[in-house]
């Protein structure tokens, strides 16, 4: 009890003291984890809507894809991302590996299934409804498929929400092709399995209470922000 206890007040002090090294972990994490999660919205939200829009007996092999993809363990596709980019892998030659680049294809990889798996639930969900309602207004393909996007929002948002809750704790895909190095590839994932291993549990904990806290105000404001485009 007694660490956890200083574990809370490690973190109001370094919150306090606006620590540099603590800056610049939270500065990373928050880029690597936002890049993450706009590369994979852009990739997840039409694949799912292209999924969603299409007959489900047609999407049958596709949609038992993604929701596989949707649980892969991120060791798993960490190490399979550290095999293609390492020194010896197929893209050695681009120098990525062990670099923020690198962490963010990791968190994309893991982001985009789960991006593209709810928004084709959710564009299947109300698709058929509004699919027909256009095309007897005499809707052309293109107008259609932004109509059915733009009457799913709320759960494509919801989808984005959830993507990036996954990949925001990420630990075991990003600690292993980024290396975590400080001053270069540590976030804050990382930075707490460090300082756990060192013994250093106040501190961790203290990080980790900065994480959570984080995370609450950035899903706060995406939640609210679904709550605002919901229809009335």
């Amino acid at each position: 009890m007694s660490q956890l206890i200083e574990g809370i007040l490690e973190a109001f002090r370094l919150i306090i003291a606006l620590d540099e090294d603590l800056l610049h972990i939270v500065f990373l994490s928050l880029r690597i984890s936002g890049l993450s999660i706009i590369i994979g919205t852009l990739f997840g939200v039409p694949l799912g809507a292209l999924l969603g829009l299409k007959s489900e007996k047609n999407t049958r092999l596709a949609s038992k894809l993604i929701f596989t993809l949707m649980g892969t363990p991120p060791v798993v596709a960490g190490l399979l991302i550290y095999l293609l980019l390492s020194r010896m892998g197929p893209f050695g030659v681009l120098g990525l590996i062990y670099t923020p680049a690198a962490m963010i294809i990791a968190q994309v990889t893991l982001a985009t299934p789960i991006i593209a798996g709810l928004t084709m639930v959710g564009v299947r969900s109300r698709g058929k409804e509004v699919v027909e309602t256009a095309r007897s207004l005499g809707a052309g393909a293109s107008l259609i498929t932004w109509t059915v996007i733009k009457e799913s929002r709320i759960a494509i948002l919801g989808a984005v929400i959830t993507g990036f809750g996954r990949i925001i704790a990420e630990v075991g895909a990003v600690m292993i092709v980024g290396g975590n190095i400080a001053g270069q590839t540590r976030v804050m994932t990382t930075a707490i399995v460090l300082e756990t291993r060192r013994g250093n549990f106040e501190l961790a904990i203290g990080l980790g209470l900065i994480l959570l806290i984080l995370s609450f105000f950035i899903n706060s404001f995406l939640y609210n922000f679904q709550k605002g485009g919901r229809s009335n």
